[in-house]
């Protein structure tokens, strides 16, 4: 087990990943989410505050602790681990260790920004997931009700 991230390597691995997200964004959100987001990371008996806006699948990141439609205040190291995907914003909320206002929908959202967790996916593109995926249309295609002549 390697040692904990200094005070710094946090901050600079948290500049980076919110510096990350417009160049990302059009890849991960979903045209319908529009809102801003604020995240408020607890730094060592301080607080850093992140608004991240969301419209039209592009991002504007800035810091200020202004209302936002939604909230998530959480740890530095609970961030960190988020970021490096060592651990889910949902399964911290069931923790009790991030907490949520306002509209939780763009924080289920925001969170597609995360890595996903070491090792995980869909077990279908590991085996035989072409296959699968073939079926699978296979099955819808003749499911749809057949249109009138």
């Amino acid at each position: 087990m390697g040692m904990s991230p200094t005070r710094q390597e946090l901050t600079r691995a948290r500049e980076t990943f919110f510096r990350s997200l417009s160049s990302r964004a059009g890849h991960v959100l979903p045209g319908w989410v529009a809102g801003v987001v604020l995240i408020s990371v607890e730094d060592g008996g301080g607080w850093e505050f992140w608004r991240v806006a969301m419209r039209d699948r592009n991002v504007v990141v800035g810091k200020g602790s202004e209302p936002a439609d939604a909230t998530v205040t959480l740890s530095t190291g609970l961030f960190h681990d988020l970021i490096t995907g060592n651990d889910q914003l949902i399964a911290a909320m069931l923790r009790n260790e991030a907490t949520v206002m306002g509209k939780v929908a763009l924080l289920l959202v925001f969170r597609r920004f995360f890595p996903s967790a070491p090792g995980s996916g869909d077990p279908r593109d590991r085996v035989d997931g072409c296959r699968w995926r073939e079926r699978m249309d296979e099955t819808v295609a003749r499911s749809r009700p057949a249109e009138r002549a």
